[in-house]
């Protein structure tokens, strides 16, 4: 599988190559001996982690073998096959546009209460501004897509954000600080889209604070795209947050 233009598409590829990770570290194998016991180059256990290579269903069952994890491996098929069809399903739709994309997973929002949400490129969608939206979706219709669309793309996912303000959605979004840092718009654009982070993540509902926000260890920021914004997040413990993380309360909040 090709890197997708979905960026719920890569999260979750990048979920289930993070689920392998784990699982061969729990059985205490390196790559390579991981490698030796499913009889196949080290080379392709590199691609599989990486990301650059899809594992098939025999490879995942080869994988949990070795690890002597088979319990794992309906889990892990049923992931892949979901990841698959999303796939699938977002080159259907790439030559009707980036509109179409959007309005296809609106009925599935609305149905859905609580989103746990990780994202290790972009900031979730439904935590997006107009501006922000507007850049990480030109660039896709750029290098994918044939139809220009943009403007209606982005309309479709403001009103799937409308939606979800209702009060009755609840998400818990773990993002990697190099999110907050990729230069994927303008420096004024992602000052902009930091300040509407601090505020859903501040904003109470008649049901509590709806918005929790974690992050992931830093990494090496990009000096286009650093705000001064980031520097109202404090870092503090939280319980929920995966192990590794940290989570952020707002200055100012709880």
């Amino acid at each position: 599988m090709s890197s997708s233009p979905s960026s719920s598409v890569v999260e979750a590829r990048k979920a289930l190559d993070n689920r392998l990770i784990e699982i061969r570290r729990d059985a205490g194998l390196t790559g390579d001996e991981l490698s030796a016991r499913c009889g196949w180059h080290p080379a392709k256990t590199s691609r599989i982690q990486s990301g650059k290579s899809a594992p098939s269903e025999d490879d995942l069952r080869a994988w949990c073998a070795a690890c002597n994890a088979e319990n794992q491996i309906p889990d892990l098929i049923a992931t892949a096959r979901a990841v698959e069809s999303m796939y699938t399903e977002w080159r259907r739709m790439e030559p009707t546009g980036l509109r179409a994309a959007q309005e296809s997973v609106a009925a599935l929002y609305q149905r859905t209460r609580l989103f746990r949400v990780y994202a290790s490129r972009v900031i979730p969608g439904m935590a997006q501004t107009p501006e922000y939206t507007a850049a990480v979706l030109r660039s896709i219709q750029r290098d994918r897509v044939p139809i220009d669309d943009v403007e209606e793309a982005v309309e479709a996912r403001l009103k799937r954000q409308r939606m979800l303000f209702s009060g009755r959605h609840r998400f818990g979004l773990l993002v990697e600080e190099y999110v907050l840092h990729t230069a994927v718009c303008s420096s004024e654009t992602m000052s902009a889209q930091l300040g509407h982070l601090v505020t859903a993540a501040s904003t109470p509902t008649d049901h509590g604070r709806y918005w929790r926000v974690g992050t992931t260890a830093p990494r090496t920021p990009s000096r286009a795209a650093r705000a001064p914004l980031v520097r109202s997040w404090r870092p503090q413990p939280r319980h929920g947050c995966p192990t590794g993380a940290q989570g952020w309360n707002v200055t100012g909040s709880r």
